[in-house]
């Protein structure tokens, strides 16, 4: 396994510490989420990158890359949802699409073809890692700021969480739908060449 690959596989080790500060009381264990949340995003640039100027680039790299980045941003997501920071109905729109995507690149892996992310996909990862820093970063300030924080800021904060949300829901779909198409003579035709 090349260096890329241990960098990817490890973004899934951080979900984890992620998840336990990101539920730990205290103003410093949502610092240290925060910056758990951000070292792990920056892995995805990171592994591509090292993969690429290394020239090891590999299908498990291909496949798995997604995955990870999937596993670190539905963690967040769910965990959001369990703290009633946002609606569950947006997580599910946003799992269903992830799981018609990685369903459509095991149809695709049987036979014998590796669909890698596209770029509609890496600008909703992106969205998604924005707004869930964001919240984040939120959940900072209203720790930080317990005294002064009353119902107007509520009310802020919950409107800001839901548009933000909304705004990266439209992306997922959109990512969703331009990926199928993208690949539909892969996906639909035997006989046909990944792009």
């Amino acid at each position: 396994m090349n260096l890329a690959n241990k960098i990817t596989l490890s973004r899934i080790g951080l979900t984890f510490v992620f998840m336990f500060f990101l539920f730990s009381q205290g103003l410093v264990a949502k610092y240290l989420a925060l910056i758990t949340f951000v070292f792990a995003s920056l892995t995805d640039l990171l592994d591509g990158h090292i993969a690429r100027k290394r020239k090891t680039e590999n299908d498990f790299g291909r496949l798995m890359d997604p995955i990870a980045d999937k596993i670190l941003v539905l963690a967040a997501f769910l965990a959001f949802v369990e703290m009633k920071i946002i609606p569950a109905w947006m997580v599910i729109i946003i799992i269903f699409r992830e799981l018609v995507i990685t369903g459509l690149r095991i149809i695709a892996a049987t036979r014998g073809k590796v669909l890698s992310a596209s770029l509609a996909g890496k600008h909703k990862t992106v969205s998604q890692m924005v707004a869930i820093i964001s919240i984040l970063i939120f959940l900072i300030i209203k720790e930080s700021a317990q005294g002064l924080w009353g119902p107007v800021w509520e009310l802020w904060f919950e409107r800001s969480v839901f548009y933000l949300m909304l705004v990266t829901v439209i992306f997922t779909l959109i990512s969703g739908l331009s990926y199928i198409i993208r690949n539909k003579p892969t996906l639909f035709n035997a006989n046909a060449k990944p792009h």
